[in-house]
């Protein structure tokens, strides 16, 4: 069942602007209306000394009473803090275009949200890095893999400089899960007019060829004029390349296959190839 509703989760991070302009780009192009998340981690406890000994009693009271006035005002800054994150995200998303934003400010885990939240939206847009990580290529955000795993709907991972979007890159292998993303390309209007690109890596067969020509048909059913490419090599280099040139804009990959591309999908190298990747990233389900 579709509900219409692009789930947008945003923090403190230099990417969620970014995360923000895409989900402005793909509610404007369905006519979805956003639901903007963030997500305030469990509050640790304030750590309190052993006050015994030397200090008296009252003494230690007091100070007790102190530092419970100073976490409360913590807790109340954070909550000031998390909702001047959502306003400013709602303003990103509102800015010249007519979409409908409501915004939500939780607090807990963030993959345990979105499992509890998911079935509210169609898709989930998150940044490829948290406020948490730094700017380096080798730092992801820590809850990436951990929703790309536990969502069962498509996950937009948002690079830190929005572009707009006119070329498509589709990671296809054959399987259900590239199947199941050329019919969703074709039919959903978050990509009529762009321009699509199939690439299979790895050694051409007569059964890929097949495949790739049958899923070009698909796609030009639905208004599409598909390239297809087959290109040697692992799949996770040969996407980082053909995406390094500029002339793709998005990656849209299934989360599942039969052929190697299912195993750094779900495997250690997820991160790999999102952190490699130039574009944005689709993860279809």
């Amino acid at each position: 069942m579709t509900t219409n509703t692009l789930i947008a989760l945003v923090d403190a991070s230099a990417y969620a602007e970014s995360v923000c302009h895409h989900a402005a780009w793909i509610a404007g192009r369905t006519d979805w209306k956003v639901k903007v998340y963030h997500v305030m981690g469990r509050r640790d406890a304030v750590e309190k000394q052993d006050l015994s000994g030397a200090i008296r009693l009252g003494a230690r009271s007091a100070l007790l009473e102190q530092l419970t006035e100073l976490d409360t005002a913590r807790a109340k800054l954070a909550h000031e803090h998390g909702r001047a994150i959502l306003e400013d995200a709602k303003a990103i998303i509102t800015q010249g275009a007519d979409i409908t934003v409501e915004t939500r400010l939780r607090q807990g885990d963030l993959v345990e949200t979105v499992t509890a939240k998911e079935e509210t939206g169609d898709m989930i847009v998150i940044g490829k890095r948290g406020e948490a990580a730094g700017l380096a290529m080798e730092h992801l955000g820590s809850n990436l893999e951990r929703i790309v795993r536990a969502s069962h709907k498509p996950v937009f991972i948002a690079n830190r400089a929005f572009k707009p979007i006119t070329s498509v890159l589709v990671a296809f292998d054959g399987g259900p899960s590239s199947l199941k993303a050329v019919d969703y390309i074709a039919r959903s209007p978050m990509f009529a007019g762009l321009s699509v690109t199939l690439v299979f890596a790895g050694k051409e067969t007569p059964a890929i060829q097949k495949s790739l020509s049958d899923a070009a048909a698909t796609l030009k059913a639905g208004g599409f004029d598909a390239k297809t490419l087959v290109q040697s090599g692992e799949p996770e280099k040969v996407l980082a390349q053909i995406t390094s040139t500029g002339a793709q804009d998005l990656l849209v990959m299934g989360a599942y296959g039969h052929s190697r591309v299912r195993s750094f999908i779900i495997g250690s190298t997820t991160t790999e190839m999102i952190r490699s990747c130039k574009v944005p990233v689709l993860i279809m389900r």
